[in-house]
């Protein structure tokens, strides 16, 4: 058989992986490897010398996911009787405060089961206020943090203890708490008569979504999480095999096709390719090397199979995954996935020879941000003079990123910047719902370009692609979009608002790209709605330039 008509595949507990082409190839002799090395058993038993001994240390104490499918299930008792207890008292509203692992999963999971879930993953003050503004007596907030020190849950804490306290609301009655035990949010909640979940510590918080992290917001919105774990038990038995392995397939697809972009198309589960995005881009982006996942709009978008150098990746819950020239497919139930990709990331970090559970570039761009709000006290931050402004965009650029006269000539310098088998990251800090127009800007980008482009909304990418961006292969090019705010938000107790924060951010993670020489720009907007609407056309005016 030749390469090209090669196909791999394993299915096991309700999932089936399927790789093809000269990605199954890859897949093939490395499943082979690593079955006989033993590690399939080895993962599954919660080996942590699989990642080389600098790593073993903290895999030691990054391992729990393996069991939660069963572990978890000492959650279910209470979080039934919590959710009762608020359907009798009306409250139908749920609030999550959380970023990265703490909000994606529980997102795509409220999404996926259809039910409502507001998410604050941003420090942008009218999404925070107009989350705080609605339906309040009829809201409960689920504050959300493994560290329980991340800065954005802890303005969104403040700001929602504030709205119900002026409402005549006591917090302790609306509040529920996840974090690990012995956090700086375990003591407050503590303090202030907060329901308190307490999460397994050994269960780092992208590999979290099967732990209270993904589990309590998700059943206090109404999900049956029960069901969620029923889907991942069936698939935990065949983790230790070196065949029919799905898990293990996936991994070596990943960790195996010498390629550090992987595009990713999934229909359903909604909003799963976020939350691969964020654990696969976490784990592996370091040391030089890494897969980034690129998430497209579906199986026929560009950038998808028409890209060099990215391997295309498929989801479905059900039925065949979206095909259109796809390497990979994944299908099964939303909770088999969950575990799978877990496991699969585990594997292409042994594959990759880099350690999957830390983070060493994450904090950089935390730090930058502190510094700056401290050293700027009550004045401007240092945002720096435009190179020029041309109507409601004013342009800032690093000291290594192209130069142009217009927007247009800026931005196809930018796509004109990406290196063969690079990427064009755009990072928008602005209201993901208010301003969702931006979001298409990746199509329109990736239609023009030769090499990939992908999208996050900032600063909840900070917790995701962050460490990818920093860490991974300097192959990236970056466009940031800042924006003007109508009214800014106060944090209570601290001396700035979410969009001072917000800025602070942008700023901060721009210091640092720019620190490693990375071609980045800055587009601030001085109007949000026509700026844009100036992007969007110019974006348009590019189409063709390079695909």
């Amino acid at each position: 058989m030749s390469t090209e008509n090669r196909v791999e595949e394993a299915r096991a507990g309700g999932l089936v992986v399927r790789v093809r082409g000269e990605a199954a190839a890859a897949a093939a002799e490395a499943v082979a490897a690593l079955a006989a090395d033993g590690v399939p058993a080895a993962l599954a038993s919660g080996d942590s010398t699989l990642w080389g001994p600098d790593a073993a240390a903290l895999a030691a104490v990054r391992l729990g996911w393996l069991d939660l499918p069963r572990t978890s299930r000492e959650l279910l008792p209470e979080l039934s009787r919590l959710a009762a207890e608020n359907r009798a008292a009306g409250l139908d509203r749920v609030v999550l405060a959380g970023m990265g692992g703490s909000s994606l999963a529980p997102e795509v999971i409220a999404a996926t089961r259809g039910a409502e879930l507001t998410v604050l993953d941003t420090t942008d003050p009218a999404q925070v206020r107009a989350a705080a503004a609605d339906r309040l007596h009829r809201t409960v907030l689920v504050v959300s943090s493994k560290s329980g020190g991340t800065v954005e849950t802890d303005s969104h804490r403040r700001v929602f203890e504030k709205a119900f306290a002026d409402a005549g609301i006591d917090p302790a009655g609306r509040i529920v708490v996840v974090t690990d035990p012995g956090s700086p949010l375990a003591g407050l909640a503590a303090e202030r008569g907060y329901r308190t979940f307490l999460a397994d510590p050994d269960v780092g918080g992208r590999y979290s979504a099967l732990s209270a992290f993904g589990l309590v917001p998700t059943a206090l919105a109404g999900v049956d999480v029960g069901a969620l774990l029923d889907e991942a038990a069936a698939l935990a038995e065949s983790l230790a095999a070196g065949k029919d392995n799905p898990a293990l397939l996936l991994g070596a697809a990943l960790g195996a096709s010498g390629r550090n972009l992987a595009a990713l198309a999934a229909a359903t589960p909604i909003g799963l390719g976020d939350w691969i995005e964020q654990l696969v881009a976490e784990s592996t982006g370091k040391e030089g090397t890494g897969v980034l996942p690129v998430v497209v709009e579906g199986a026929n978008a560009p950038g998808f199979s028409d890209a060099p150098d990215t391997l295309p990746v498929s989801c479905s819950e059900a039925g065949p995954a979206p095909d259109g020239g796809a390497l990979v497919q994944v299908t099964g139930a939303l909770g088999a996935q969950f575990l799978a990709w877990e496991y699969a990331t585990a594997v292409a970090g042994r594959l990759l020879g880099i350690d999957p559970f830390d983070q060493p570039n994450v904090q950089e761009s935390k730090d930058n941000t502190k510094a700056l709000l401290e050293r700027a006290g009550g004045g401007p931050l240092p945002a720096g003079e435009p190179l020029f402004t041309e109507g409601a965009v004013q342009v800032h650029a690093s000291g290594s990123a192209p130069r142009a006269d217009d927007l247009a000539g800026l931005l196809r310098g930018l796509l004109g910047a990406v290196p063969g088998g690079g990427y064009l990251a755009v990072m928008a800090y602005l209201d993901r719902l208010g301003d969702a127009p931006a979001a298409g800007l990746r199509a329109g980008l990736a239609t023009a370009s030769a090499g990939q482009v992908t999208f996050g909304w900032g600063p909840r990418f900070l917790h995701s692609t962050g460490q990818y961006h920093k860490g991974g292969p300097a192959a990236g090019v970056f466009l940031q979009i800042t924006a003007e705010s109508a009214e800014d938000l106060e944090i209570p107790g601290r001396p700035y608002g979410m969009a001072r924060l917000q800025l602070a951010q942008a700023l901060g993670d721009f210091g640092a790209l720019d620190a490693r020489g990375r071609p980045a720009v800055r587009l601030h907007l001085t109007d949000r709605a026509a700026g844009i609407e100036q992007l969007r056309r110019a974006v348009g005016s590019l189409e063709g330039v390079s695909r």
